[in-house]
């Protein structure tokens, strides 16, 4: 596969034309990221927690939960793949058949040790700017999930090892608790 010089950036159309190969590809400030497909504790995790929210989200009709892969675009030169984003109902005009167009209210992400580095860095930074509200990072390795509210301070998660996770997708409305320890069981 022939490859773009590092200072060019990538268009949506572009990106759209990549190869259905098994690898993840995303545009990150104008750059291609490649990565390998999720192992099994990463869509193991990804696929417990979208079995819990679903039926809260569909119940009070608070919005849209969508599982990867499916586009989040940012604007020229930024065009994520998050393991699970959520909008709410009042924003379900930036759905768009071929991805999201603006910021989910909520993006998940699942670390793998090819993706680490980047989902603690720059992606968080990214999602920061273009104004998602929440980025869970969810850790298999430590059974951790780090919860930052990006509105307020993306610099400093709350970090979860136990108890429950409390996600009240709109102010005022219903809260979910999810049993952060059901999340990581049996994948020591």
């Amino acid at each position: 596969m022939a490859t773009k010089p590092a200072f060019q950036h990538w268009s949506y159309a572009e990106f759209e034309r990549l190869p259905d190969d098994g690898n993840r590809y995303e545009v990150i400030a104008g750059q291609l990221v490649v990565t390998p497909s999720p192992g099994f504790a990463h869509q193991e995790i990804i696929g417990r927690l979208f079995v819990q929210m679903r039926p809260f989200v569909d119940a009070h009709r608070l919005g849209h939960l969508i599982l990867s892969p499916f586009d989040v675009l940012f604007g020229e030169g930024d065009y994520l793949v998050p393991d699970l984003s959520f909008v709410r109902a009042d924003r379900a005009a930036i759905i768009r058949k071929h991805g999201v167009e603006g910021p989910p209210d909520l993006l998940v992400e699942v670390l793998s040790e090819s993706t680490s580095f980047r989902d603690r860095g720059i992606k968080r930074e990214r999602y920061a700017h273009f104004g998602v509200a929440q980025y869970w990072v969810i850790d298999p390795r430590s059974s951790q999930i780090h919860v930052y509210r990006l509105l307020e301070d993306a610099e400093r998660p709350t970090v979860l090892t136990s108890g429950t996770l409390e996600w009240e997708p709109v102010a005022g409305g219903p809260t979910l608790s999810l049993d952060v320890a059901e999340l990581f069981r049996g994948l020591d």
